[in-house]
């Protein structure tokens, strides 16, 4: 027990030592830094009474704490042979002729003898530099500036006159479109192994966007789609010219933001033709301008798509709830779009998808996809259209379109069932605004 007290008391007497030993050393450095700003602000008291002493000798009574000639006390320490020589008697010239230069080498003359230490540089090495202006030594040098000849007249304003302040309104309106007309053709001779007929096609396309963005929380996006195409085909005795793609399709979306990319939408699809659609040597129309004529109204949420490069932008709407309203002008037309009866008209409610996806692979390959699903729960329409357009120069560019589609609700074909397809390729020109 005694020898575990022991070990206590060691124990505190070498903690006691040591805070000691530290209180000490704080002390010591703390008494080394007083020393060191002491120094310095003597150094600088001696300084300027150095200055005051040289400015004393000029024996004028004028302010000379702008005269150039004191250049020599603050610039990086030189040895100037006038001090040298004055000091020595080499120099015929005295205080006579300039007092102040004579109180400056007298100041550097302390420091040559005191500390030659400090000494940098010479004069003949500065002189061999090039460097040295001789004409400070003599004259004192003075900056003469005219402030009026560089400062305006500010005229005098009336600050209780009324200020006219135009506020310009923001414009949230962005505007756009795409536009081709582009050429195929086709030659297959009479007494070619395989058969075939030739044909000259031209397909044409104009699409017009009219965007609005607050940048808050509204949204309101219009889309106009124009395509007309003909073909010629030399067989066909009956019709010059048949449509082989005939689409104008309105889309409007207006959304109210939920959060970030979400936004609670109503959609409106509307879409229906221009002219006839006919086929090679027979009389029958199978479709016609109005006839049909859909129109989607669908309600749900759109998600704004777009990566941090701007490559893949778009929209994917999906609409829980929606009303299709399908109207078919000729009467002979309304059995092949289920339209019964003498009626023209079809209504039903389900559900609906909207896929419209701009993939900008590289600067010349753009990809343009659309996928458009609607569903009564009974029957089935669905639709995917591709368009990949490659640019060959600013204005010429070629078209890849595929669309396959099934519709549950039309004509049964033997080999694809509900499926149909159609795809093409074409030259021409093409504009984007």
């Amino acid at each position: 027990m005694k020898i575990r007290y022991a070990v206590l008391i060691v124990a505190l007497l070498l903690g006691v030592e040591h805070i000691s030993a530290q209180r000490g050393h704080n002390r010591h450095k703390l008494a080394d830094t007083v020393n060191v700003v002491k120094a310095y602000m003597d150094s600088l008291r001696l300084c300027r009474q150095r200055f005051d002493s040289a400015a004393a000798r000029a024996g004028d009574g004028a302010d000379h704490s702008d005269d150039g000639r004191f250049y020599r006390l603050f610039v990086p320490l030189t040895f100037y042979h006038s001090a040298a020589d004055k000091a020595l008697g080499a120099d015929s010239c005295g205080s006579a002729d300039d007092p102040m230069a004579d109180a400056v080498d007298d100041a550097l003359l302390r420091v040559y003898l005191g500390r030659p230490d400090l000494v940098r540089n010479t004069e003949t090495a500065l002189r061999q530099a090039g460097t040295l202006r001789n004409d400070i030594l003599g004259e004192p040098m003075k900056q003469n500036l005219d402030l009026v000849e560089r400062v305006e007249t500010v005229p005098d304003v009336d600050a209780l006159a009324p200020a006219v302040v135009m506020v310009k309104k923001p414009n949230f309106w962005t505007f756009g479109g795409d536009s081709y007309v582009q050429l195929l053709q086709n030659y297959v001779s009479d007494n070619w192994y395989k058969g075939g007929e030739s044909n000259y096609s031209m397909v044409g396309n104009l699409t017009l966007t009219a965007n609005y963005n607050n940048k808050s929380r509204v949204k309101f996006e219009n889309k106009l789609e124009m395509k007309l195409g003909f073909q010629t085909s030399r067989d066909d005795t009956l019709h010059k010219f048949k449509t082989n793609n005939d689409l104008l399709r309105y889309t409007g979306k207006l959304g109210l933001q939920a959060k970030n990319n979400w936004y609670y939408t109503i959609q409106l699809l509307a879409y229906t033709q221009f002219t006839k659609g006919l086929k090679s040597n027979d009389k029958k129309v199978y479709s016609d301008f109005m006839s049909p004529f859909n129109l989607n109204v669908g309600l749900g949420m759109d998600y704004a798509v777009s990566t941090k490069n701007k490559r893949l932008t778009g929209s994917v709407n999906l609409s829980a709830l929606a009303f299709n309203f399908l109207f078919v002008g000729r009467k002979n037309l309304g059995g092949d779009y289920g339209v019964v009866g003498d009626h023209h008209t079809k209504e039903d409610f389900g559900s609906q998808v909207t896929v419209d996806l701009t993939w900008t692979i590289t600067d010349q390959i753009k990809w343009k996809s659309r996928f458009y699903a609607y569903t009564t729960y009974e029957r089935l329409q669905m639709e995917w259209e591709n368009t990949i357009t490659l640019n060959i120069s600013k204005y010429i560019s070629t078209n890849i379109f595929l669309y396959p589609r099934f519709d549950d609700g039309g004509n049964y074909d033997e080999n694809l069932g509900y499926w149909q397809f159609k795809e093409y390729c074409s030259l021409g020109f093409s504009y984007d605004f």
